[in-house]
């Protein structure tokens, strides 16, 4: 609430104190009426029937919508706030703790005079230190390889030059960095091709989404020998856990999408100090039937967890115990 010493004698001044706060009014009741419909769409996601509720990660966007709104609210009334008026006690927040690992650059903020006002020397008792999360935005380079051809003056025995560097893609123009960093936003972060061809863009890169696509299949030939040998080495272990997935695949030819299958194998001897290290590894196939199972788990004769899915059922014939959870 405004004092009336807080209000000026000029009438200009006045009115436009009047004109702002009747703003402030309205940008308050348009949040308040976005607030009130995503409040209204998370009981609904929450509370409403199965076949109402929203997918998962709808709900996590509307999350972040309702957040946000609360923060610019929060904003807004502490940048309406009269000066010399103190800011109201912040909310409690889960803001996190920064890794000790990340580099950390510090700045000193000396005051401007280290003479006391009696004319003494000021002397440090102390300080307070605070920490901020900073950022390096991708910044794009290109490196220049040079190789230097010698040949002798006095003879003609041949010109000598180190040879070129290998590299995953003969003749490209990805490094093998740039290229797991395509894979990582691909796969991991889930940024198509194309969007990222977009965001190198931004910075005077053009690059074709079918270039990109080119990158991650050879990229995947050439990461086929880790994965098998990742599955061989899941295989000598004496229990694994299985289980499949959907996921949603493309079909172009009816522009819809259909049900693949991620069947997932894995060992974690971890909660009873085993020797082996944990590992994880998927594999994709179209369909759920055991057929699938039994190609995946060829050669593996130790102890299956798995749920109670009867398309496990082949293994009983065979030398892998079943354990069905």
């Amino acid at each position: 609430m405004l004092d009336a010493t807080d209000l000026p004698d000029d009438i200009a001044a006045l009115k436009a104190m009047l004109i702002a706060a009747q703003a402030r009014e309205v940008r308050k009741d348009e949040r308040i009426e976005r607030l009130e419909k995503l409040v209204a769409a998370f009981k609904q996601a929450t509370f409403g029937r199965k076949s109402e509720k929203t997918d998962p990660e709808q709900f996590d966007l509307a999350l972040e919508d309702l957040e946000t709104a609360i923060a610019a609210i929060h904003a807004e009334d502490e940048a309406d706030s009269l000066p010399g008026k103190p800011h109201p006690k912040p909310r409690a927040a889960n803001r996190g703790s920064l890794p000790a690992h990340l580099p950390r650059i510090e700045e000193i903020i000396e005051p401007e005079s280290s003479i006391c006002s009696c004319g003494g020397d000021l002397h440090c008792i102390g300080e307070d230190v605070s920490e901020r999360l900073d950022v390096i935005p991708a910044q794009f380079r290109v490196i220049v390889t040079r190789r230097p051809k010698y040949a002798c003056r006095a003879c003609t025995d041949g010109v000598a030059q180190a040879p070129a560097t290998a590299r995953l893609i003969h003749a490209g123009l990805p490094t093998e960095a740039t290229i797991a960093h395509v894979l990582v936003s691909k796969y991991a972060d889930h940024l198509p091709l194309y969007r990222q061809a977009q965001i190198m863009s931004r910075q005077g890169i053009d690059l074709d989404r079918s270039t990109l696509a080119d990158w991650v299949g050879r990229a995947a030939f050439e990461l086929r020998p880790v994965f098998d040998a990742l599955i061989a080495e899941l295989k000598r272990s004496t229990k694994l856990f299985m289980d499949e997935t959907r996921a949603p695949v493309l079909d172009p030819g009816s522009r819809k999408t259909r049900t693949g299958y991620f069947w997932a194998l894995a060992r974690d001897d971890r909660p009873w100090a085993g020797a082996a290290p944990p590992g994880v590894a998927f594999t994709y196939a179209q369909g759920r039937g055991g057929q699938h199972a039994e190609r995946i788990l060829g050669g593996f004769t130790g102890v299956l967890q798995v749920d109670g899915y009867a398309g496990y059922g082949w293994r009983r014939n065979s030398k892998t115990s079943v354990i069905k959870l």
